[in-house]
């Protein structure tokens, strides 16, 4: 083949291999695989978007079994979200098996320790969310879906971590009606789909008993929170 009909021969080939080349460049190489996701941040909710006549109870800690707030919620038939600290458990876990065998609340997370979550990286989060997870399940047998992070503080980690650790929602409040030594918070107005925070105090019974008859006097009853907070 001479040198001239050599030229058009090797432009035609440089033009069919230059847009392989192209799109290999853009397409990058074919064994790669693709980065794994970040789990989707769970939503905040501090008050239920519903039109039903309801209102949700939650308490925190665990640390006193009042036995007459246990009364009130299994005479009553409330069903609380208990959002307990492991420790607070330990060593009478039997207060809240009663509660849950025979009345209608749910155990959920309030993290191992009670640390304020926007202070630790994200496996200190993790330790914390999926480790009080873990004990909750093996304690009661019933993993909690809902996340209550201490002090209500939270951060983006604090929402993606509670996804890993299988919360479908991180719960704050609408109300918070605990009584702490001589100061009782006002009475509130209460509407559908408002969450009412309590602790496991001194006067959880009282501050429990309070906030049941608020809701009577608003046309409002007791639901559980996990039913109504979507995945």
């Amino acid at each position: 083949m001479s040198r001239l009909r050599l030229r058009p021969a090797l432009r035609a080939a440089l033009a069919a291999l230059v847009p392989l080349a192209l799109l290999g460049a853009f397409a990058g190489p074919a064994h790669s695989a693709p980065a794994a996701a970040w789990p989707e941040p769970v939503p905040v909710v501090s008050h239920v978007e519903t039109a039903d006549p309801v209102v949700f109870i939650t308490i925190d800690d665990g640390w006193n079994h009042d036995p007459e707030a246990a009364r009130l919620l299994l005479d009553r038939r409330v069903p609380a979200s208990l959002f307990l600290l492991p420790g607070a458990y330990s060593y009478d876990s039997g207060y809240f098996h009663t509660l849950l065998d025979q009345g209608r609340s749910r155990v959920e997370n309030h993290t191992v320790s009670h640390p304020d979550l926007t202070a630790l990286d994200a496996a200190g989060q993790k330790a914390e969310v999926c480790g009080a997870r873990d004990q909750h399940l093996a304690r009661f047998g019933d993993g909690p879906r809902l996340l209550r992070p201490p002090y209500g503080t939270y951060d983006g980690t604090t929402r993606t971590t509670a996804r890993q650790c299988g919360a479908k929602a991180l719960v704050t409040w609408t109300y918070d009606l605990t009584t702490w030594g001589s100061w009782t918070p006002p009475a509130p107005a209460l509407k559908p789909g408002d969450i009412i925070l309590l602790h496991f105090n001194e006067t959880v019974a009282q501050d429990l008993e309070r906030a049941l008859d608020l809701a009577e006097a608003a046309g409002l009853k007791p639901a559980p929170l996990r039913e109504y907070v979507a995945e």
